[in-house]
């Protein structure tokens, strides 16, 4: 019980922390990348990577990051779960709501903006590479393959040149 209660004290202390970037609703926000680049025909590619669990695709997401814009914390993300590199855009393509059932509290609500991502280099080893796979797909198809909606409208209206 008190080592519940401990973790939960730390979670509620990240999240404290995470909650100064919150939307006009309240909800935290955390950055995405949406990692792109143009496949051998000149069509435009997205980048995918499975949830943990390795059921789910979505795009790479996480927390903002002290000292870095969330461009920034976008494109570390990137990094960190589909092990690519490049040039994020610093103005967000848009947002999205995502809701996850943390451990400790329960469901939450975030907002998410999305920072295109120009993909420069593309590892063969990372530090998630364990526990996601990625996809490289055509715009249409990796709009079908995500859950949300909003994500999925975003995928569909992005251009590189605008």
């Amino acid at each position: 019980m008190e080592l519940r209660r401990t973790l939960q004290a730390g979670a509620r202390r990240a999240l404290g922390r995470a909650l100064r970037h919150v939307d006009a609703a309240g909800r935290p926000i955390q950055a995405a990348a949406l990692p792109w680049r143009r496949g051998t025909g000149g069509d435009v590619e997205l980048l995918l990577v499975t949830g943990r669990g390795g059921r789910r695709w979505i795009v790479p997401k996480g927390w903002p990051m002290r000292g870095k814009s969330l461009a920034e914390a976008a494109a570390r993300e990137a990094w960190e779960e589909a092990g690519v590199r490049g040039r994020p855009r610093e103005r967000a393509l848009g947002r999205f709501p995502h809701r996850k059932d943390h451990p400790l509290l329960g469901w939450i609500e975030f907002s998410v903006l999305l920072f295109p991502l120009a993909v420069e280099a593309e590892a063969e080893e990372w530090p998630e590479r364990g526990q996601r796979a990625r996809r490289w797909l055509p715009r249409d198809e990796a709009a079908r393959r995500v859950d949300s909606p909003g994500l999925a409208r975003l995928l569909r209206r992005f251009r590189p040149d605008r």
